[in-house]
């Protein structure tokens, strides 16, 4: 039994892996990742496999950027860990400047928390006592789309559920109301995306109206719903919901933590929409995805709402031991250095044309039902007739063995790279995913 050998059978003797079919695991010689370096992970055969996916879409600039790495070095020595439950430490106040600075409009406090579940928790929390402290408890529900998904915790699958991940706890949520999500990939309206009026607003316009009067808040993905599908919807959707929650005196909340820092073409998917939210959870990209750490970004007024007086106790009790973290806090600070510094935007428009030009000509490929892209976000559906979910985990292993790590979500292909790619990079990855789709689906 050689190295990798005997690592894969301790792991499957002890790690329970995250959304991974345990029986189809202990079957496979799946890859055990040692180091990764730049958009390459690893592993203990020495094999480089190019990060098609982002490592779960937080890697945005690559993996182990040397300036990251300093800061996480450097602050590790000095502050591990500090309570900022009534007091503070330098690295907290230094990212807190420096997101304040770059976050939408008015976008100036920052709640820090763990995790992107933790975050969208968080956001919720923070709309029903808004209401509660200004005297309006009633509004205690929330709005968002079907189909969506803002993490795993029970409140957040609340506002979510997807039925084949959440289905067994289906009995225990406390639902939203959702309307109907924009799927633009299969539009319910017959409508292409040049002659689109967005007819699909009409549910979400209808839910706002009707309950405004006992709604806390409306929650949505801004334009790519990951989970469901890579479902990229217009901005306009955003700048229509944006006016209808400020005429019904709902809040609007953005779940940016997957699209936010780069991702879209823009620092935050709210500026294709030219508006403001009341709040966005950010996440992932925050530390250039080297360390755990999400953050609420929310607005003055939302945050005057909290101060007490002498007759009422408006304290947000809410918060986690590692709110704020001074590693992860340095780690986010140089992140924020490089996305501003490096120029990032500009390379992510330039990998956006490779990316959009490459999956509009994967759609004449016998078996690709259809494809979508936006910034370095792109994604492609394999047709039932071609084998759908089984066919794209089929896919994923060719790639693999061509050396380029995706992981499909049902029926969908999706690329998702590093936002540091190179123009010589991204050809490699696009080559591997055009060949390896061509040889499976010929198969």
């Amino acid at each position: 039994m050689n190295r990798t050998e005997n690592l894969r059978r301790k792991d499957i003797s002890h790690f329970w892996h995250p959304y991974t079919d345990i029986n189809s695991l202990e079957q496979k010689e799946f890859p055990i990742i040692e180091r990764a370096e730049g958009v390459y992970l690893i592993d203990t055969d020495g094999r480089r496999l190019l990060d098609g996916i982002s490592s779960w879409w937080c890697m945005n600039l690559g993996h182990s950027h040397p300036d990251i790495v300093g800061a996480i070095r450097k602050q590790s020595g000095i502050l591990q860990n500090s309570i900022t439950g009534g007091m503070s430490h330098t690295e907290v106040i230094r990212l807190s400047g420096k997101i304040a600075a770059i976050a939408p409009g008015n976008l100036s406090r920052v709640y820090y928390a763990s995790d992107g579940a933790s975050s969208v928790e968080a956001a919720m929390r923070i709309s029903l006592q808004y209401w509660w402290n200004r005297g309006k408890p009633e509004k205690r529900k929330m709005i968002s789309l079907s189909g969506g998904y803002h993490g795993d915790t029970l409140g957040c699958v609340g506002l979510g559920y997807i039925e084949r991940f959440h289905r067994s706890v289906e009995h225990v949520l406390n639902r939203s109301i959702q309307a109907e999500s924009p799927h633009c990939f299969h539009c319910r309206y017959g409508r292409k995306p040049e002659d689109c009026e967005l007819p699909c607003f009409a549910s979400m316009e209808k839910a706002v109206t009707e309950y405004s009067g006992s709604t806390a808040a409306v929650i949505i993905e801004p334009v790519c719903q990951g989970a469901a599908g890579m479902r990229i919807y217009p901005p306009g959707y955003i700048s229509r919901l944006r006016k209808l929650c400020d005429e019904n005196d709902v809040l609007l909340i953005l779940d940016e933590i997957a699209v936010g820092f780069g991702r879209t073409g823009k620092m935050f998917a709210s500026e294709l929409a030219r508006i403001v939210p009341d709040m966005m959870c950010i996440g992932k990209g925050l530390t250039g995805g080297s360390l755990p750490m999400s953050a609420v970004v929310a607005s003055e007024e939302i945050y005057d709402a909290f101060k007490s007086d002498s007759r009422m106790d408006r304290t947000f009790y809410h918060g986690h031991t590692f709110c704020g973290n001074p590693i992860a806090a340095a780690a986010a600070c140089a992140a924020i250095d490089i996305y501003e510094r490096d120029n990032i935007l500009g390379n992510v428009k330039m990998l956006a044309g490779m990316i959009s030009e490459a999956f509009s000509g994967y759609r004449s490929i016998p078996g690709v039902r259809g494809s979508t892209a936006l910034g370095c976000m792109s994604a492609l559906e394999i047709s039932e007739d071609s084998g759908g979910a089984q066919n794209t985990l089929e896919i994923a292993d060719t790639a693999r063995g061509n050396g380029l790590f995706i992981r499909p979500l049902g029926s969908i292909l999706y690329l998702w790279p590093p936002l540091v790619t190179t123009k010589k990079e991204m050809d490699e990855m696009l080559s591997i995913f055009e060949n390896s789709l061509i040889e499976s689906l010929d198969s």
